[in-house]
């Protein structure tokens, strides 16, 4: 057995803090310290948190404020990853500080986190939809699946523990279809699952933000079931390790407040924001709009709101049965005490904590402006279309039924008592077909040339 001297140990040990994560000797020496953020770019719901927020450099700002303070040099070190696994996995070995993730990725990094003694917290929210539409299940466009009735014994890609699993796991219980057995589960990245349906080999495809929307604007895919018709909340979150929060309540507290401006940002700046982001990351600026912008399917506020934590509690028991995760104390996980002295006072929180999602409206994007035009109704926005042929860049409409966002040239069309109405999949249109006597469905150009 080899002999260690005290010095030799305690040099190991600063040697040890300063590779992972926020060095505890550097800011014991008053030097550099480095705060490790991990985040998903192209999950553009997290962008707030991740993406948009890099880009606008107002994290480093927090941090030059608050090293002018205290004699401290701050850097960052961003860590970008497809899913929230990894983030997990380098948050437990304490080399990511801060990370974002979705609810059931939350979850599992709160077990894993607590069985590794190396538990974390969630601190904030980034981009939310409280009735479940952040997740679609789609199909391949010439695909002759209806709804998810025909998913029964065929190929399904997603990826296991994510949001879109979840998602995935609901829809088919509600169509009794046992989630395990009653369909072939393929676990897969989500750019692995595209291809995978692209090539044929997945029958469908269950994915988070951005997948499903960019399938669809690329004509690759059609949605087959909008995650709205849970009516359950999906959301990301941002997680910190309890130790690094406890250490650094000013560091995370700086985060929190970049956090709070990059989405007024988005709010004052939806096209902006969109195209910044679409710039990082290399997805079209109209997908990322469909989700980010102006009532997009995402809405974003980081207040911790008393319906994420319900939903995050109906999660646990799925996630356990999947055998994903041990036991997870919601309650001691969230931690709101961060994010409501970043808002400043108690009122302001209460605030965001009221405050509910806007109704997403009809617009136009048209081909070489940078503004959108927003209409009173998807009757007045195909009108519109129909006059502007070949000009428009894209054109949004919410679901008649959910009111999810989707693209009105990929959306299925119903005529109702002289009305044009727009749904995300057939079954949305059918449903609505069904308990209003003379509906009926109509084209995308039929759709059009009526509105004329």
């Amino acid at each position: 057995m080899q002999r260690t001297t005290l010095p030799a140990a305690l040099a190991a040990g600063a040697l040890l803090l300063s590779l992972t994560g926020c060095g505890g000797d550097a800011e014991a020496g008053g030097k550099t310290v480095t705060v490790t953020v991990g985040y998903q770019s192209k999950t553009i719901n997290t962008t707030t948190a991740g993406t948009l927020l890099r880009s606008l450099g107002y994290f480093e700002r927090e941090l030059r404020a608050l090293g002018h303070r205290k004699g401290v040099t701050y850097k960052v070190k961003w860590q970008d990853y497809a899913t929230g696994a990894p983030i997990t996995a380098q948050m437990v070995a304490g080399k990511v500080d801060i990370g974002s993730m979705g609810d059931f990725p939350l979850l599992i990094n709160s077990g894993r986190g607590t069985q590794l003694n190396a538990p974390t917290r969630l601190v904030s929210v980034t981009g939310y939809n409280l009735r479940g539409g952040l997740n679609t299940i789609v199909t391949k466009p010439g695909s002759k699946l209806r709804d998810l009735s025909g998913l029964r014994g065929k190929k399904v890609s997603t990826s296991v523990g994510s949001a879109a699993d979840g998602t995935l796991v609901r829809a088919l219980q509600d169509a009794g279809i046992e989630p395990e057995n009653g369909v072939e589960k393929l676990n897969q990245q989500p750019a692995v699952g595209a291809s995978a349906l692209e090539a044929g080999s997945a029958d469908a495809l269950s994915q988070f933000v951005a997948w499903p929307g960019l399938l669809a604007f690329q004509g690759k895919a059609k949605a087959l079931y909008d995650g709205s018709r849970l009516n359950l909340p999906t959301f990301h979150g941002v997680t910190a390790r309890d130790a690094f929060a406890k250490d650094n309540p000013d560091v995370l507290q700086a985060f929190l407040s970049a956090q709070i401006d990059a989405n007024r940002y988005l709010d004052d700046h939806p096209l902006p924001a969109a195209q910044k982001v679409a710039k990082a990351t290399g997805l079209p600026p109209e997908v990322v709009y469909l989700y980010n912008g102006a009532g997009g399917i995402a809405t974003f506020d980081p207040a911790i709101k008393p319906a994420l934590i319900a939903a995050l509690k109906k999660d646990v028991p799925i996630l356990r049965k999947a055998k994903l995760t041990g036991p997870v104390d919601v309650n001691s996980f969230v931690d709101d005490r961060y994010i409501k002295r970043a808002y400043g006072s108690a009122g302001a929180y209460a605030k965001a904590l009221r405050a509910a999602p806007p109704a997403s409206p009809n617009q136009v994007w048209l081909k070489g402006e940078n503004t959108v035009r927003s209409f009173p109704s998807s009757a007045a926005l195909l009108r519109f279309t129909a006059a502007h042929q070949g000009k428009v860049r894209a054109a949004y409409v919410p679901d008649t039924a959910t009111g999810t966002r989707w693209f009105a040239d990929r959306a299925v069309w119903a005529e109702d008592g002289g009305q044009p109405r727009a749904f995300v999949t057939p079954a949305n249109a059918r449903t609505w077909i069904a308990a209003h006597p003379g509906a009926r469905l109509v084209s995308y150009a039929t759709a059009l040339k009526e509105a004329k």
